[in-house]
């Protein structure tokens, strides 16, 4: 895959077999074409600035890679004074990633190119485990959907996986789930064999979290907390202006602070988790039980008095139809992930906090409850400086997050092996 990369940026020539100047220009297009995939279109103006070149030198690296089929021309940016600049950004369709979100009762795999356009989808309901053999079960659809596209797989640079459980990505393990995959190498390596391209394997809330650094609200921030709340609830963190992972790649397991005194059982093992009062599944459950003890409610008709169909989505879209049922499961939720979400606070001092994931789409009715566990819980001096926000990178943030994991993967790589030529 790496000669891929490299055959696609300077046409077949190897670094080694490159003069010293050249080196050098091929490790300027590769940070050029870095920065145009995650910051979008700029002028040559911006890229000088950005990496201290001179135009002529900026506007000769930025034709060249048009020459390429790699950059083009995209409309002209705010005048300052004189003509309107050109704007130059990634050709569309010039390479492609396979993203795949892996949650616990559904699997998602989607194909993006080089605008974080997804091209091709396709979600598959399952229910994951222990023991689940995920790597001939992911590869036999993903290979499906590759060949359904028609897309040249040369263009294809590699495997981005979202998963819950514990994840290092650095040693390619999951340590929650996938066991039977992993018994006699890691979880990437078995998954690398098979589509024969870089993978990178990633937790779910932290490649949320990738994607809100990259591309959302924590862009450009420096101290920032993302939460995710789906089935379960993750947290991505933000420390100067870096993701913080932790020594074992396993930060953020915020759902798994014990909140509740002999509380339930959490599926971690341990009793009153954050997630057994808080989470997608302690939405449903709650609702499950009122239901049960014979509340009314329209949910009963949205599921065709079938408890078992009961997932998150329905009991918010109950909430937006005004049912007080569903209003009051959501704000139980809401204040216990307040309270949790008040000890964040007092432990990093964040500038921002985000709520993406499902529960997340229930803005006001989550949002409030939630704002009133902090003004319980969380000291006024540093609550004030903190702001609550809901993502605006809707659904998908766990498959571009994981894609950029990739494709940043792809470029260091790169950035790496032509810094060590350079003499």
């Amino acid at each position: 895959m790496t000669q891929v990369l490299q055959d696609f940026f300077i046409n077949s020539i190897s670094p080694s077999n490159l003069t010293n100047v050249e080196r050098k220009k091929y490790l300027q297009k590769i940070r050029i074409i870095k920065h145009l995939y995650i910051n979008g279109t700029n002028t040559n103006a911006d890229i000088c600035s950005t990496f201290k070149l001179s135009l002529p030198t900026s506007m000769a690296l930025l034709n060249q890679l048009t020459a390429a089929g790699i950059v083009e021309k995209q409309g002209q940016g705010e005048s300052v004074g004189g003509r309107k600049p050109d704007l130059f950004g990634l050709k569309k369709h010039t390479f492609f990633v396979l993203s795949i979100q892996i949650e616990r009762f559904k699997i998602k795999l989607a194909i993006l190119d080089n605008t974080h356009q997804i091209l091709f989808e396709k979600t598959i309901p399952t229910i994951i485990s222990k023991d689940f053999r995920i790597v001939e079960f992911i590869y036999k659809y993903a290979s499906e959907m590759i060949t359904a596209s028609k897309l040249n797989s040369d263009k294809l640079m590699g495997v981005g996986i979202s998963m819950p459980g514990l994840v290092s990505s650095e040693e390619g393990k999951n340590y929650t789930y996938f066991l039977q995959d992993q018994e006699s190498e890691s979880l990437q390596s078995a998954f690398e064999k098979r589509f024969k391209k870089p993978v990178i394997i990633f937790n779910d809330a932290k490649s949320s979290c990738l994607a809100e650094f990259r591309f959302g609200l924590a862009k450009n921030k420096s101290n920032v907390l993302v939460i995710s709340m789906d089935w379960g609830i993750g947290l991505g963190i933000i420390m100067g202006k870096k993701m913080h992972t932790g020594v074992s790649g396993f930060a953020g397991e915020f759902g798994h602070i014990p909140i509740v005194e002999d509380g339930l059982l959490c599926h971690c093992g341990k009793r009153g988790c954050l997630e057994t009062v808080a989470s997608g599944i302690a939405m449903v459950n709650k609702a499950k039980k009122g239901l049960e003890a014979g509340q009314t409610s329209i949910l009963n008709t949205m599921i065709d008095n079938e408890i078992e169909n009961l997932e998150p989505e329905i009991i918010i879209d109950a909430a937006n139809l005004g049912d007080q049922f569903a209003i009051n499961v959501l704000s139980e939720i809401g204040i216990s992930l307040g309270k949790g979400i008040a000890i964040l606070i007092q432990i990093f001092n964040p500038e921002l906090i985000i709520l993406e994931g499902k529960i997340a789409e229930a803005n006001q009715f989550i949002t409030t409850p939630i704002q009133q566990s902090l003004n319980t819980y969380t000291m006024i001096q540093l609550k004030e400086r903190t702001k609550i926000s809901l993502s605006t990178l809707g659904k998908n943030s766990s498959l571009l997050g994981a894609t950029v994991a990739v494709m940043e993967h792809i470029f260091k790589e790169q950035i790496d092996s032509a810094k060590a030529e350079i003499n």
